[in-house]
């Protein structure tokens, strides 16, 4: 009788199992190929890939992103190779130019890419509904590149969101119950950086990114601010919005004309009056009435607008560093036995900063490989700073061993700190290709941004700098969200930290 009663208990325990296995196959609507990344086993879903393959000897492309490896010949089309242990800054053996490197193809409508990864694993079908929302701990990747985890086979893997690292806007989300993205921390606490602030750790329908690409068509024009500082930042296509923003809050207070003055500002030179600079700017309104006492307080032309703007340019800008200046940077970097160095200068101008921050960082870490990212809209600028000569009467005697003298008598940097700066067109409203930085090197750049522009800006530097990284403003400028940002003071110069 007992053994009779162990048959059916094991039989219907084999039915049961045997119903289980079916019910999982039956629920299973999602796969995904998987592989590995410094170890740590990552997932792409299996409707983005286009084809696997092993590939070797890509064609180098001069000032590409740090991440793009090249581009490869695949049948006959040329696609570009991206390398995701450069892109979420994570250490690659030195390549011989002979490695047989492992690929995945991914495609986006017409357009193929070619990602590097360590080894591919396999194809693994799971539930939807199994996918856990992301986080933090799980990676070392930034998080809004994470779509979620999966747990299956007593292995964790990071499912990654393929459509933001190639920055496809538009794309359809995955049916994915229960499934929230962690937000990161708003960048400003100004109501207008709030109604402008893109959502971006969650996914947008295709029509919220029509309308975002119809407003950064609006406000992409490119400026270079006037005044010793030659800074250049995306311009917009009409100062109403900061117009708006300054005369609600002028007027409240009883100063219709600093209103009209932000209006000015913004109309003649492309200043935006903000919570970035707006302590600074009430100060020169006040300097402003004294200097202009019995006189119209208007800004009525660009010559008025430049006078306003004189005083709020940071110290040597558009020049190389003085010596006192050199010194106070040189002190306020940080202690680091790091190998790399990623430095970010938006609005870099005809390139003086550039070279002398390139100097600086040379100094204080001589071991170290550096590499400065120098980025502006002033096309010509950018054209003509690897070009730069030097009159070195003029230059300060901190740089001296940095300069090295032509066959034809000019002056000019040396190869060690040319290699270090690396020119580059770019409109920063618009998404950059750089990767992580350990400092963003930003003076007098935010007050050009537009308004509609900014909140993306300050987003992005949030996101780039690194963990232990820093920003650094303008003299006249300051984060006013102490929410997201410590903020540090050394001698004279102020640093940034992410909270």
């Amino acid at each position: 009788m007992e053994k009779v009663l162990d048959n059916v208990l094991e039989t219907q325990t084999a039915e049961g199992a045997e119903a289980d296995k079916k019910e999982q196959i039956v629920n299973i609507d999602f796969k995904m190929v998987t592989f590995s990344l410094a170890g740590k086993d990552y997932a792409i879903d299996i409707l983005k890939i286009k084809e696997i393959a092993k590939a070797g000897r890509f064609t180098y492309v001069p000032n590409s992103a740090p991440f793009v490896i090249g581009v490869y010949n695949l049948r006959g089309e040329i696609i570009p190779i991206i390398d995701l242990r450069l892109f979420f800054n994570i250490p690659v053996p030195e390549r011989t130019g002979e490695e047989q490197e492992s690929i995945i193809i991914i495609s986006f409508g017409e357009q193929k890419y070619g990602v590097v990864v360590d080894g591919i694993d396999r194809v693994i079908g799971i539930q939807s509904s199994s996918i856990q929302p992301p986080h933090p701990l799980f990676g070392d990747i930034n998080i809004k590149y994470i779509y979620g985890v999966v747990e299956t086979g007593d292995r964790l893997y990071i499912l990654l969101d393929v459509d933001r690292i190639f920055g496809v806007k538009g794309a359809e989300k995955y049916e994915v119950q229960d499934v929230s993205h962690a937000q990161l921390p708003p960048q400003s606490t100004s109501s207008a950086a709030q109604t402008n602030k893109a959502q971006r750790p969650a996914p947008v329908s295709l029509e919220e990114a029509l309308a975002a690409n119809a407003l950064r068509a609006q406000t992409s024009a490119s400026a270079t601010a006037a005044g010793p500082a030659a800074k250049a930042a995306p311009s917009s296509a009409s100062p109403a919005p900061a117009a708006a923003a300054i005369s609600g809050s002028a007027s409240a207070n009883g100063e219709p004309e600093f209103s009209f003055i932000a209006d000015s500002l913004a109309s003649f030179e492309k200043f935006y009056v903000s919570d970035v600079n707006e302590q600074w700017a009430r100060k020169r309104y006040t300097e402003w009435k004294k200097e202009r006492s019995g006189a119209n307080l208007q800004i009525l032309n660009k010559d008025d607008a430049a006078a306003f703007l004189k005083p709020f340019f940071s110290r040597c800008s558009g020049a190389l560093w003085t010596n006192e200046y050199a010194d106070a940077v040189y002190a306020a970097l940080p202690e680091t036995g790091a190998k790399q160095l990623f430095v970010w200068n938006p609005g870099c101008g005809t390139g003086y900063e550039s070279y002398s921050l390139a100097c600086v960082l040379r100094k204080r870490y001589p071991d170290a490989k550096i590499r400065i990212y120098a980025q502006d809209t002033d096309l010509l600028a950018v054209s003509n700073a690897p070009l730069m000569t030097v009159q070195k009467t003029k230059a300060a005697s901190w740089c001296d061993s940095y300069l090295t003298q032509t066959v034809s008598g000019e002056w000019t940097f040396s190869s060690d700190i040319k290699d270090i700066v690396l020119f580059e067109y770019h409109d920063c409203t618009h998404a950059n290709p750089i990767a992580q930085v350990d400092i963003v090197f930003a003076r007098d750049f935010l007050s050009f941004v537009p308004p509609a522009s900014k909140a993306n800006v300050l987003e992005d530097f949030y996101e780039k700098i690194r963990g232990s990284g820093f920003a650094i403003l303008g003299d006249n400028e300051i984060l006013a969200d102490r929410n997201n940002w410590f903020e540090v003071m050394k001698n004279s110069i102020i640093t940034y930290t992410k909270q």
